[in-house]
């Protein structure tokens, strides 16, 4: 993951790049405001967020955060602000802020809400997916296989979906715990593999002719 700091203070800057990095996020950091708005037009692509000062040089926040959404640009966005008051709240998510924090933060606030913010699909996706005979719909939170209602718990039903919005994609099975289960989580590490194991016997498989094991990694459902 890759994430656009935008902190014109120094310390506060270098003190969460380098927490960022310890948690495994490459992070580049701007310090300025108009700065920071070109990074984002040229190269919207390159980052899964955006950490944003609500107080810049140049140009403020909230600015930043109406012409990136003019830009029809979706990487989300959580705003850094030491303003409490609701009224600057409510400004931020109205121009197009995702989320907001307040200082001062600890940084297993900010992990928390990174985490949360980067679970969220940032595009409209289809009402329903289907890949091969697997059919599944979102709205109705059914699947089918063959025409036929396959019964499956939330977890299941929630590792389906995922795998078959990753068709083709070897999906580590710790990405499917930091989606599927609380950041937080402990328990026993072969959880993800009893899951895959139920929803395999439950779409009428107890191979690897739905959702194929890459030994070592995790699984790849091939369309």
């Amino acid at each position: 993951m890759k994430i656009l700091l935008v902190e014109d203070e120094q310390k506060l800057a270098d003190a969460l790049s380098k927490g960022l990095g310890r948690e495994g996020y490459a992070t580049d950091v701007v310090g300025d405001g108009k700065k920071a708005l070109m990074r984002i037009s040229l190269y919207r692509n390159d980052y899964d967020l955006i950490i944003l000062d609500l107080m810049l040089p140049s140009m403020d926040g909230l600015e930043i955060c109406r012409q990136v959404r003019e830009m029809n640009v979706t990487v989300p966005i959580l705003v850094l602000t030491a303003r409490a008051e609701t009224d600057t709240k409510v400004q931020l998510l109205v121009s197009g802020a995702d989320d907001y924090l307040v200082k001062p933060f600890s940084f297993a606030e900010l992990k928390a809400r990174i985490q949360a913010l980067l679970r969220r699909p940032t595009e409209s996706l289809p009402e329903t997916l289907k890949i091969r005979d697997i059919e599944l719909n979102p709205g109705e939170h059914k699947v089918l296989r063959e025409g036929k209602e396959v019964p499956l718990t939330l977890k299941e039903y929630g590792l389906l979906e995922y795998f078959m919005r990753h068709p083709n994609q070897v999906v580590k099975r710790e990405d499917l715990l930091n989606h599927l289960w609380d950041f937080n989580y402990v328990g026993f590490s072969n959880v993800v593999d009893v899951h895959v194991k139920n929803l395999r016997r439950k779409l009428g498989s107890e191979g690897d002719d739905v959702l194929e094991t890459v030994r070592g990694v995790g699984y790849r459902l091939a369309e």
